[in-house]
């Protein structure tokens, strides 16, 4: 008998409903008469109406069906040799297939895979490879519920913590997505970063939205605004908002701004613009043509080159284009050669090469410095001493300057308009000032150091404050009997 009928009764076999034992409502049980009834319309009611009783009502039935299944004597014989799934060797080796999975972003079918199957197979024969409906069951949530707690615990543990959150839209679903991951150091000094959160925000981007995204966010993990030393975001005006209105304090993303800077370079001299333009469409070409790829990279061997695919730029990643650039730049010879016998939709000008290699050159501290911030060691301390090498770079005058002394300028202005708040920002100031490898060096004037050291002074007090007061909550506390 089926184990929905835990929850319905009926008057005699032939009644066309049955009364539910919960609610008293009577439902059909399908059918024209006693041989074509069914329990299908009783288990929907459980699951729209009752779900407690739902879940019973599948937890009995699975309980019931886990025996039914007659198995080989040969499958009997092997199950016997099997590690028992409450061993702690089968606990280990699943918890690590399954860190495996989550760690390494692979498919939850991996442990269907055959030749996954065989390799534990024969490392561990004993060990039976337990369902995907396991994994996904089971596991998976114990390692989730496992993760949080320990990052809960260090957040809980850490004395300040940094932020830094995006917002973008997805490029496989329509959906915008804000994350928001967290930068402490504990006692040891030793940098952590966790993403807590990856969250779709659905509707408008306003400031109001974001700020109740990011503290319902912050609420799931105990953390406190007070406790939030700075979040780094984008320089959107609804992310400047939404961190204003929390009171919390926020810097814009120093990578961010030197994209902007370096599109608002590039946009300032039309030489420059032209050359991008036939770049682009060059690339074009051969990113739409296999055949046309093909010819390129059989003259590519002919000189005795190696065979590289061009780059093709992306709006919103500025040093991309620079790749692009450069990427033709290598492979001038071979695109000379292909252009000699066969038709393309543009070629670049002596002076719109002799642009690019300038323009790759005058870009190249960029990269650098965006490769070097964006690296999950970066510190706040890098950034006033890149700025000051960036301003050197573009000052400086050189013979090779012709046909991009507008772009080098406007870059120069860029760079000095956006970040002219560098050593003033406490934030920046005090990290460069502590860093050893920068200290007092970078700072373009006495007032600058001097406004620096009374930030660092001022951080020092607000420490010794917090910590006196800790000890003084720790001392109204009655002290504890020692054990005789």
């Amino acid at each position: 008998m089926s184990a929905v009928w835990h929850h319905f009764k009926i008057t005699t076999s032939e009644s066309p409903t049955a009364t539910c034992k919960v609610c008293g409502v009577e439902v059909s049980r399908g059918g024209a008469n006693r041989v074509s009834y069914n329990t299908t319309n009783l288990i929907k009611h459980l699951k729209k109406h009752h779900p407690d009783e739902h879940a019973a009502y599948c937890k009995a039935t699975a309980s019931a069906t886990d025996g039914l299944h007659q198995q080989t004597l040969r499958d009997s014989l092997k199950r016997k040799d099997l590690l028992p799934r409450d061993s702690e060797r089968f606990r280990k080796i699943t918890e690590l297939i399954v860190e495996c999975i989550a760690g390494d972003d692979q498919p939850i079918s991996l442990v269907e895979n055959s030749g996954f199957c065989r390799l534990i197979n024969y490392l561990e024969p004993p060990y039976g490879m337990p369902s995907r409906h396991y994994i996904v069951e089971k596991r998976i949530p114990a390692l989730h519920t496992k993760v949080r707690e320990q990052v809960q615990r260090h957040l809980k543990e850490a004395t300040s913590i940094a932020l830094t959150t995006d917002l973008w839209s997805s490029g496989v679903a329509p959906m915008s997505l804000l994350s928001l991951t967290a930068h402490w150091i504990d006692s040891s000094f030793t940098l952590h970063n966790v993403v807590l959160h990856a969250s779709e925000l659905r509707g408008s981007h306003t400031s109001m939205r974001i700020r109740n995204a990011i503290e319902e966010m912050l609420a799931k993990w105990d953390i406190d605004n007070d406790k939030v030393h700075v979040v780094m975001r984008d320089n959107a005006a609804n992310m400047k908002k939404a961190f204003a209105d929390m009171g919390v304090q926020s810097l814009g993303c120093f990578a961010h701004t030197l994209q902007l800077v370096v599109i608002q370079g590039l946009l300032a001299q039309r030489s420059i613009i032209d050359a991008v333009a036939n770049a682009r469409k060059l690339v074009g070409h051969f990113k739409h043509s296999p055949k046309a790829y093909s010819i390129l990279e059989d003259i590519q061997k002919d000189l005795h080159m190696p065979t590289q695919r061009l780059q093709q730029d992306v709006s919103v990643r500025w040093n991309s284009t620079q790749y692009m650039m450069l990427s033709l730049l290598q492979q001038k010879r071979p695109l000379s050669d292909y252009a000699a016998d066969h038709d393309l939709p543009c070629m670049p000008s002596a002076n719109q090469w002799a642009l690019m290699e300038k323009a790759v050159v005058v870009l190249s501290p960029f990269e650098e410095l965006t490769r070097a911030v964006s690296a999950a060691t970066a510190s706040a301390a890098d950034v006033i001493p890149a700025i000051i090498v960036l301003k050197r770079h573009l000052s400086r005058k050189e013979s090779t300057d012709a046909g991009i002394k507008t772009m080098k300028r406007t870059l120069l202005e860029a760079v000095t308009e956006r970040f002219d708040y560098a050593e003033t920002e406490p934030i920046y100031s005090v990290a460069t000032l502590v860093d050893p490898r920068y200290k007092e060096r970078f700072f373009t004037s006495p007032d600058h150091q001097e406004l620096a050291k009374e930030a660092l002074i001022r951080e020092v007090e607000i420490m010794e404050r917090k910590r006196k007061a800790g000890s003084e909550v720790s001392a109204e506390e009655p002290p504890r009997k020692s054990p005789r």
